[in-house]
């Protein structure tokens, strides 16, 4: 893997963030709040550690990743069209009729997608068979699996968590934007998943904690789990609800709601502003 331009992810990872904002006002809904707490965690994968071809999105052997928190997928289309499987333009028919960036993400219209995102905990369960297949298959290629924190309320989290500690699946990575925020308020207050490493560790899951979005921790962290053998890996990542954005920043009214005109100028003009 070649060494990591920071200053370039993190240039990216910019335009990345404003694209958020430009898909979810020119839609007038979505979900900014937990894709800008992803972005930096996405931007490094994306853009650093993936093996993928965007001129050959079905190359047998390149690394999956699936959205299990598929109301994210702001995040996911913008990630797509930077890394050159889309013209950057087409974020803009976000969630419009005939659009391949529909409000959850959907295989058969959306190059670039490993699988259907919409019910909570099913992607993870799909990441862990493509996993397994891969593996049956003696490919080298890795999966990864972004789930939310309010996500891991979901009993199928952890009947995926408990079957890939027990096949030993190494070539899967779960990456959990911990937040601490979901649609009704604050995951500790409604369904506390805490301790979270510990019931990993439970699990038999390899741990990796760290802020998401210190870029040093994250790309040590990609590191790390491509290097771990015999169990699979979570990297418990803590992170802020709407990211980069002061305004939407921690604040659980923009889980699922897009900004009007006054507010996508100001959240544009911030991130352009901000010092990387």
């Amino acid at each position: 893997m070649a060494l990591p331009d920071i200053t370039r992810l993190k240039e990216t990872a910019r335009q990345v963030r404003k694209d958020i904002i430009v898909q979810t006002h020119a839609a007038g809904s979505g979900h900014p709040g937990g894709s800008l707490s992803s972005t930096d965690l996405a931007t490094v994968l994306y853009f650093h550690v993936l093996n993928h071809r965007p001129s050959e999105p079905d190359w047998a052997d390149r690394d999956r990743v699936f959205w299990s928190k598929g109301h994210c997928s702001p995040i996911l289309y913008a990630c797509l069209a930077r890394a050159g499987y889309y013209d950057p333009e087409v974020l803009k028919t976000f969630r419009k009729l005939g659009s391949p960036f529909q409000g959850h993400p959907a295989r058969v219209k959306c190059v670039g997608v490993e699988s259907n995102g919409g019910s909570l905990g099913q992607g993870f369960a799909v990441s862990l068979g493509a996993a397994l297949g891969l593996r049956m298959d003696g490919k080298t290629a890795r999966c990864y699996a972004f789930v939310g924190d309010g996500e891991a309320q979901e009993g199928s989290i952890w009947e995926t968590a408990m079957a890939a500690a027990h096949f030993c699946v190494d070539n899967l990575c779960a990456i959990v934007d911990y937040n601490d925020l979901q649609i009704d308020g604050r995951v500790s207050a409604i369904m506390d998943v805490a301790p979270f490493a510990d019931k990993w560790c439970a699990f038999r899951w390899h741990v990796i904690e760290i802020d998401g979005h210190n870029y040093e921790q994250i790309l040590a962290a990609y590191e790390e789990a491509a290097n771990t053998k015999g169990q699979p890996t979570v990297i418990l990542a803590r992170t802020i609800k709407g990211k980069g954005v002061s305004f939407m920043e921690d604040q659980c009214d923009w889980h699922g709601k897009a900004p009007n005109d006054e507010e996508a100028e100001m959240a544009l003009a911030e991130l352009e502003a901000a010092t990387l």
